[in-house]
């Protein structure tokens, strides 16, 4: 599962050009600081490579992957 913390992004697009399966753009909303915050287009194509959470320079990105049920 990826969260984004919207209100600790500042809009940078780091995660979004990081983003092997481009499933990251920038709101067209703001935040409460001003800024277009990223948001996730389509949570079920990502691959869990972490490369949004490393580049993200406001730590706004956590990744978790979840269990799997049977």
């Amino acid at each position: 599962m990826v969260e984004i913390d919207t209100e600790r992004c500042k809009g940078c697009g780091l995660c979004v050009e990081a983003c092997p399966r481009k499933i990251l753009a920038l709101s067209t909303e703001f935040n409460k600081a001003g800024h277009h915050p990223a948001v996730l287009l389509d949570p079920d194509r990502c691959i869990y490579c972490l490369a949004c959470a490393r580049l993200c320079p406001d730590l706004a990105i956590t990744i978790s992957k979840e269990a799997e049920t049977v």
